[in-house]
């Protein structure tokens, strides 16, 4: 009886436990970097991979493997229009030159816009990727699409980008495995734009790759621009509130559907 009723409250609150239990997962395995019990490496990609198998272990209990199978059926869309392919590796570039070019105008200095690329190594471009895939996967492909079955989609992102937010905050503390001196409120509205960016995308195409693809960039864009916090101190917020600005004017005329019967993210109309 008493398995019964756990199970019951489980599956009746599943999209909440993971949302209080993911951050408290980070915040103890931060904790034990901080200690020195935990090496960098493993770190700053097992934070990725310990929240993965939470989720695993969350669905596997409420869902079985059919609800693991549903995890992972977004990422094999890919026949999807390609504009979707060129949005997502644009937009957020985009956003970083436009930050750089604001910047350049209110300090009067347009040396700023004379900068060159820095292109990561293929190792860390492949990490940068695997952690845009875990996030897709998490936070939209299964956060998202669950939490937007009990509230609207928009206010869904933004409690999602939120979660998001407390996830990163450990590891922004103790500055390890993020870039260096992130400043704690544009990284929020910056999560908060990033998981309403990603529904949109995902809503249009069902695609989990096309949303691999444009959170990848917002990541590769902090790299390959000069954006991040040691380039000026307000060149990261600048980028951070633009990205929310254009993703609120993206949700309010391209807003996420929810079909009623599956309760699922569709294309629009």
């Amino acid at each position: 009886m008493i398995v019964t009723d756990m199970m019951n409250f489980l599956k009746k609150y599943e999209i909440w436990i993971f949302l209080v239990l993911a951050p408290l997962l980070n915040f103890v395995i931060t904790y034990l970097k901080s200690k020195g019990l935990i090496e960098f490496f493993p770190y700053t990609n097992g934070r990725f991979y310990a929240l993965m198998f939470l989720l695993l272990f969350i669905v596997k209990i409420t869902k079985g493997n059919e609800g693991i199978k549903n995890l992972f059926r977004p990422m094999l869309v890919w026949k999807v229009h390609p504009k979707w392919y060129l949005f997502g590796l644009l937009f957020a570039f985009t956003i970083g030159l436009m930050t750089l070019s604001i910047v350049a105008v209110y300090s009067g200095d347009m040396s700023i816009l004379n900068f060159e690329l820095y292109i990561p190594t293929l190792k860390f471009t492949l990490f940068l990727l695997s952690w845009a895939f875990l996030g897709e996967v998490v936070w939209i492909g299964y956060a998202v699409r669950e939490l937007s079955k009990i509230t609207k989609p928009f206010y869904a992102t933004q409690i999602i980008g939120f979660v998001w937010s407390l996830w990163w905050l450990p590891s922004v503390y103790i500055n390890v495995g993020v870039i260096e001196d992130l400043p704690v409120w544009p990284l929020f509205l910056n999560m908060m734009g990033a998981a309403g960016m990603c529904a949109i995308v995902y809503s249009k195409t069902k695609s989990g790759i096309c949303v691999l693809v444009i959170q990848s960039m917002l990541n590769m864009s902090l790299v390959l621009l000069p954006i991040s916090p040691d380039a000026g101190d307000h060149t990261y917020t600048i980028f951070a509130v633009l990205y929310f600005l254009i993703m609120l004017v993206f949700m309010y005329f391209m807003p996420p559907k929810i079909n009623e019967t599956n309760t699922k993210l569709v294309p629009s109309k």
